[in-house]
């Protein structure tokens, strides 16, 4: 079946000398994987590569076969150019990461338009503004309410918060996070992209980050810590 879609790249892998193998998640069809023949020969390769840079969005036209196996770009083209992402070290750096993180965390193979309309938007907006250094902390927790274990925020008056069930709790458990943890962590569900960026120390930012990947853990079967996971630490200390 033809499909003409909106899609984030997620990852792109080296395959034999010259093809790629590409995993986009699109705005029609969820989680799709795609071959890419001699995306390294020919005089345009530079131009192909260019467009499996992670979190690209592209607009492509497809062969979507639905059967389980790799499916093949007929068109592609980028949705939106992004004007920072790629030459800043800092967003760069933070786009690398999270797409290793939504590459371990999206396992949908079916339509989820409100997730990719949300990543979207939030992508378009690192690329437009400045101040970004908790961005990375709001998309991971934000995209915890697509995926289906977005903290229960309704008891937030009490001191603990409990990983596993993801609710506040009055009592310290095995599975909760100490006093401190769960006051930065009420912190984080309060902010939006926009609010003041200072609001954390870069200790702050990095307790947090080992909660959101340690909640991450727990929720999701099979999941990994991302590689780029020290680099990201370096570019935030």
């Amino acid at each position: 079946m033809l499909v003409k879609t909106k899609a984030i790249v997620l990852s792109s892998i080296k395959y034999q000398e010259k093809s790629l193998i590409v995993k986009c998640f699109t705005q029609s069809d969820g989680l799709k994987s795609y071959f890419v023949q001699s995306a390294y020969s020919g005089k345009k390769s530079n131009q192909k590569i260019a467009y499996f840079q992670p979190l690209t969005i592209l607009e492509i036209e497809a062969n979507h076969k639905n059967k389980g196996t790799l499916e093949h770009f007929k068109e592609i083209k980028l949705a939106t150019a992004y004007q920072t992402i790629n030459t800043d070290i800092v967003k760069s750096t933070i786009v690398i990461f999270l797409s290793e993180m939504l590459h371990h965390s999206i396992h949908e193979e079916e339509k989820n338009e409100d997730l990719f309309t949300f990543l979207e938007t939030a992508l378009i907006w690192l690329d437009t503004h400045e101040e970004t250094s908790n961005f990375h902390l709001i998309l991971l927790l934000e995209t915890t309410k697509f995926l289906g274990f977005y903290p229960d925020n309704s008891e937030t008056d009490f001191n603990f918060f409990e990983m596993v069930d993801g609710i506040f709790s009055p009592f310290q458990g095995t599975n909760c996070l100490n006093e401190h943890e769960t006051f930065l962590f009420k912190k984080l569900i309060n902010l939006k992209f926009d609010s003041d960026q200072k609001v954390f120390a870069g200790i702050e930012r990095q307790i947090l980050l080992k909660i959101l990947l340690d909640y991450y853990s727990i929720h999701l079967d099979g999941f990994k810590k991302p590689k780029s996971l020290d680099v990201l630490k370096e570019v935030f200390s």
